[in-house]
């Protein structure tokens, strides 16, 4: 399974253009990123996404904004491990709530905390973690290894990385810079689909 986040800043062009161009190639589901928004303005941009994913049939995962989410009928969400911790229990709405964990521990807890999907990285060195170590391929497995959830590997993966990935337990991908830089980005992403698929 392939999970698109985003990240319109690092994108050329017209952001909603290439998220239609994603959805069409039929990801997982389109993680909604965009941190440096304001909590009007992610509303603004979350609705126009959720157009776009509900023509095409993509879930679409909205980061942090839990009201935003309830109001536009989103069931899913994705917190910080904190947020998750201190939203325990106040989450029943949601058929989908994910963390992002950075260690073992973190997962341990990000599971009993209620999360239904983890996002485990970085696994491998990229741009978006400039200068911080890849946590590599034997902290996923033991990631994978230590919790029941699905686990989604994160950090530079790509077509050619991703039976080492899937070999260590990891349920799919996400995918940020290599499909928010790329000049095609649905051909990128029917192209991670497609390789990805063949682990299911």
């Amino acid at each position: 399974m392939v999970i698109c986040v985003t990240d319109r800043t690092r994108c050329e062009g017209d952001f909603t253009q290439r998220l239609h161009q994603i959805a069409w190639a039929r990801p997982h589901a389109v993680l909604l990123r965009e941190k440096d928004l304001s909590t009007e303005e992610y509303e603004e941009l979350a609705v126009k996404c959720k157009c776009i994913c509900d023509n095409l049939k993509v879930m679409l995962i909205l980061h942090t904004h839990v009201e935003v989410a309830r109001r536009a009928g989103i069931s899913r969400i994705h917190l910080t491990l904190k947020s998750l911790e201190e939203m325990a229990g106040k989450l029943e709405d949601f058929e989908e709530v994910g963390t992002s964990v950075h260690s073992v521990d973190e997962a341990i807890v990000a599971q009993y905390m209620g999360a239904s999907y983890l996002i485990a990285g970085h696994i491998y060195a990229t741009d978006c973690k400039m200068g911080v170590p890849a946590r590599g391929l034997e902290f996923l497995r033991d990631v994978c290894d230590a919790v029941q959830v699905p686990v989604f590997a994160i950090g530079g993966i790509n077509r050619e990385r991703i039976a080492a990935v899937r070999s260590c337990g990891a349920s799919g991908i996400c995918v940020m810079s290599g499909l928010m830089r790329c000049d095609d980005p649905g051909g990128v992403c029917k192209k991670l689909v497609e390789s990805d698929a063949s682990y299911r």
